[in-house]
């Protein structure tokens, strides 16, 4: 699930490049290019990525409100939000380029909500829709697997550093491969780049496993370890 979601989060990001002129998961660039033309007094080329900014953490604030919940399934909610929005940014595509800043605002959201539905693969930590603390991690594990430093928190005899830094790297295989994808379905089918992504979300939303758990099944399973324990 890791992989297919970064691999959507490479794909949708890749698309805000080519298609809207902004990112959508790429906070650090955003920033840093609101910035600059905010100290430039370009105001105006500084609103897209100011607007990509202002609703990934919108849709970060909500895809967390949803996994802290009681949700059972709170992940397949947040997998069919983010199809709806994928959806709807697929319509106003067909209407023209002045939806552009709704655009941005709803590609946005749904990928600042994308990143709680998924935060850990077994005990390593997931980056779904950035990839600087991937590639951090992975020069962090590469770097202890060479010490010979023991993993402090391992979960088992397969569980090393060699084996989370080859998570990290799926992760970040998968968000560069979308971005292929995203380049080569913008450029040549436009009008419907976004059909594929939203069915995966779909599919996702229908078939997979509970992702991230809800607080309530976070709590259960602890009070079951207390119990095994004693």
């Amino acid at each position: 699930m890791a992989v297919f979601l970064a691999l959507i989060a490479g794909y949708l990001d890749g698309y805000g490049l080519l298609v809207l002129g902004t990112y959508v998961s790429f906070m650090s660039g955003n920033t840093t290019f609101t910035g600059l033309k905010c100290g430039q007094n370009n105001f105006q080329a500084a609103l897209p990525s100011a607007v990509a900014v202002l609703f990934f953490v919108t849709g970060s604030f909500l895809g967390n409100l949803f996994t802290q919940s009681r949700l059972r399934h709170c992940h397949r909610l947040i997998f069919v939000v983010i199809a709806g929005l994928l959806a709807t940014v697929g319509g106003l595509e067909r209407h023209g380029p002045w939806n552009v800043p709704a655009e941005i605002a709803m590609l946005s959201l749904a990928m600042g909500m994308m990143n709680p539905a998924l935060s850990r693969v077994g005990a390593e930590s997931v980056s779904l829709t950035f990839v600087t603390g991937t590639l951090n991690r992975i020069g962090g594990h590469l770097a202890a697997a060479a010490g010979r430093k023991p993993l402090s928190d391992g979960q088992g005899p397969g569980d090393s550093h060699l084996a989370r830094a080859r998570i990290d790297a799926s992760a970040w295989s998968g968000f560069l491969v979308g971005a292929g994808l995203s380049g080569m379905a913008a450029s040549h089918l436009r009008m419907w780049a976004l059909l594929a992504p939203c069915g995966v979300m779909i599919a996702l939303a229908l078939f997979s496993e509970q992702a991230t758990p809800s607080t309530e099944n976070r709590i259960t399973s602890a009070a079951s370890d207390v119990r095994s324990a004693l």
